[in-house]
């Protein structure tokens, strides 16, 4: 079979596969600010528990294990050694590395977690026969060995970024026209939003960019826009100014339809953050509404964590709007 692939794949399993797999993420907390009742967010747990399992860890192989930017996994690790669960020394295989091991703190914490998280699976495997507790076992097993060589072999469908040859391009700076292409995409996506006053939130963008683009090219602010043909279909700004307290502003971050699943939404984050960190803000913020799933997912592999969120119902229907916040050494 071409591409290494034996069977045909019905949509009735793809879409059983989805649904089990966003029930998991619901109950095992991933959707949670902290994770395993320690405090701390998913990406940190999972950071203490790989190098807790490994002989040689450094931050190059978190980062590969965890699949978050090495600038991501830098700022996850500065975290857990500021707070005692990390420590790194010179590594043995590669003077220039530093190796990372848990301290006694730390050792501590994966011992709780180790045992919160075996609590939680045996539970659930004491509802069900022992054939099943295999089946589950071997089945999961092979479905995360097929999503890592999905990953591995290139598969765009496995959400691992856009391919070299893909024609979009980044641009920074202002374009003809930016203000109502980012204006079109915000009312695009949340039409979608059930009772969402579209006209209302377009009008508040609107006005917001046209109080921005005018200043857009201070050394605090940049903004960019992913274009294809000569059409814009992304977008994201750093406003460096407005907040104050050497505070960023992450505002009017949206993506055509089209590039969404490409990894160009991740491209753009990622330069937006590299802009934040090359002039030193102390943390960039961003406002947004619950329920934005994937987008959460995004901010949240590259350093953002929920740091407040509030009932608003200025759009037309009542909604939960959230601030999330990327500091540094975080």
């Amino acid at each position: 079979m071409p591409n290494g692939r034996s069977s045909v794949v019905t949509g009735s399993i793809v879409t059983g596969i989805r649904a089990a797999s966003r029930d998991l993420v619901r109950e095992l907390g991933f959707m949670n600010r902290t994770l395993a009742g320690t405090g701390l967010p998913p990406s940190a747990v999972h950071a203490i528990i790989e190098i807790g399992a490994a002989v040689n860890c450094t931050a190059k192989d978190l980062s590969e294990k965890l699949l978050l930017e090495k600038s991501t996994v830098s700022r996850l690790v500065k975290s857990l050694i500021t707070n005692s669960f990390v420590q790194e020394a010179r590594s043995p295989a590669d003077g220039r590395a530093k190796r990372l091991t848990l301290t006694h703190k730390g050792a501590r914490l994966l011992a709780a977690i180790t045992q919160f998280a075996e609590m939680r699976v045996s539970g659930a495997l004491e509802l069900l026969p022992a054939a099943t507790q295999q089946s589950v076992m071997e089945g999961l097993d092979a479905y995360a060995n097929a999503l890592t060589n999905s990953r591995l072999s290139g598969d765009r469908l496995s959400g691992g970024g856009a391919e070299p040859h893909d024609p979009t391009t980044l641009v920074a700076g202002y374009q003809p026209g930016l203000i109502g292409r980012i204006v079109q995409m915000h009312g695009d996506y949340y039409r979608h939003v059930d009772g969402f006053d579209v006209a209302a939130f377009e009008a508040i963008v609107a006005g917001g960019m046209a109080e921005f683009m005018p200043r857009v090219d201070n050394p605090a602010n940049n903004v960019w826009t992913a274009n294809r043909d000569g059409q814009i279909l992304g977008a994201i700004v750093i406003d460096g100014e407005d907040l104050g307290d050497n505070q960023a502003h992450l505002r009017w971050f949206v993506m055509d339809d089209q590039l969404r699943g490409t990894g160009i939404g991740k491209t753009l984050l990622r330069t937006a953050l590299e802009f934040c960190d090359d002039r030193g803000f102390s943390e960039v913020r961003l406002w947004t509404f619950q329920g934005l799933d994937a987008a959460r997912h995004l901010y949240e592999t590259h350093g953002f964590v929920l740091a407040d969120e509030y009932p608003g119902d200025q759009w037309g229907t009542p909604l939960t709007e959230q601030v999330f916040v990327r500091t540094v050494g975080s």
